[in-house]
């Protein structure tokens, strides 16, 4: 039997009730549906063409026509902040998607074999952790050239070994379970096992650092894009226009405050995000609640 950990404690409509009742779930559930929808809307309409510049309507600050005002070469900042999130986003969710999806077997295959192959994918991971995102990204850019695809490789491989540990850890502390060793009696092999059994109690885990792992990587590619290595130049990114600012602080300082505000509510909402879902998970929680 399958002790699954979101269904142990109450049904659907009880984990839908915590979750309305969860203010940092409520509250980061919006601030990243807001942004979701705004990099949405980019792909249909934005205010005006990030793509055109009018070199008279320059450093405009905020005002009616440009809410967020404009940059140094006439283009709507807000414009460039909605086509700034849709890229943001992509690298980012990719990014966890190949962690994820390489990360959590590679996990889940140590905890059931064991012995010197657990042993030995803790110590790739380790090896793999001695290059953070952006010494990783230099390297792979070094090799293929600046561009958002190698930003994508470069974090995705970095969110690779973090998966794995979560897997790891949460299936080892499954496999000794009354009901993981019911089921070997029945016959069932490791890997029938792992997909019945081990993934759904270890899937709100994932879930918690799926988000980590994404607003994380909105900062990495921010920060790749900051010194040239992630998304380029003429397509918006947070982190680029962030590095256009830097000159320009203290004559238009709305040139840096919209961005990089961007980048603070929605690494926020993410962190709100993971945290109520952990408490939602979590029965002390829940009932702290």
């Amino acid at each position: 039997m399958s002790d699954t950990t979101p269904h142990s404690d109450g049904t659907l409509a009880d984990l839908f009730g915590h979750a309305l009742a969860n203010r940092s779930f409520v509250i980061g559930l919006l601030i990243t549906l807001i942004v979701a929808a705004m990099a949405l809307m980019s792909f249909f309409w934005t205010p005006f063409d990030v793509t055109r510049l009018i070199v008279a309507d320059r450093m405009q600050p905020p005002s009616a026509t440009h809410w967020f005002g404009t940059d140094h070469f006439g283009r709507d900042v807000l414009s460039m902040i909605m086509i700034g999130a849709r890229n943001s986003i992509a690298v980012a969710l990719v990014a966890v998607v190949i962690g994820m999806g390489i990360g959590v077997p590679l996990g889940c295959w140590a905890a059931a074999r064991g012995g010197w192959i657990d042993e030995a994918l803790m110590r790739f991971n380790d090896l793999v952790f001695a290059f953070p995102a952006l010494l990783s990204a230099i390297m792979i850019t070094a090799v293929f050239g600046p561009s958002a695809l190698n930003a994508v490789i470069a974090i995705g491989i970095f969110n690779i070994p973090v998966f794995a540990r979560v897997a790891r850890a949460g299936a080892l502390s499954i496999w000794p379970r009354e009901y993981i060793l019911a089921a070997r009696a029945a016959g069932k092999n490791k890997t029938r096992i792992t997909i019945e059994h081990i993934l759904p109690n270890i899937a709100n885990l994932l879930l918690v650092q799926g988000t980590i792992q994404f607003a994380l990587g909105i900062l990495a590619e921010a920060a790749l894009s900051y010194v040239g290595l992630g998304t380029q130049p003429p397509m918006p990114s947070w982190g680029r226009m962030l590095f256009d600012a830097q000159t320009l602080m203290m004559v238009s300082p709305w040139l840096a405050l919209f961005p990089g505000c961007a980048i603070l509510l929605t690494v926020l909402g993410l962190n709100l995000l993971g945290d109520g879902i952990s408490d939602i998970f979590d029965p002390r929680a829940r009932r702290r609640i």
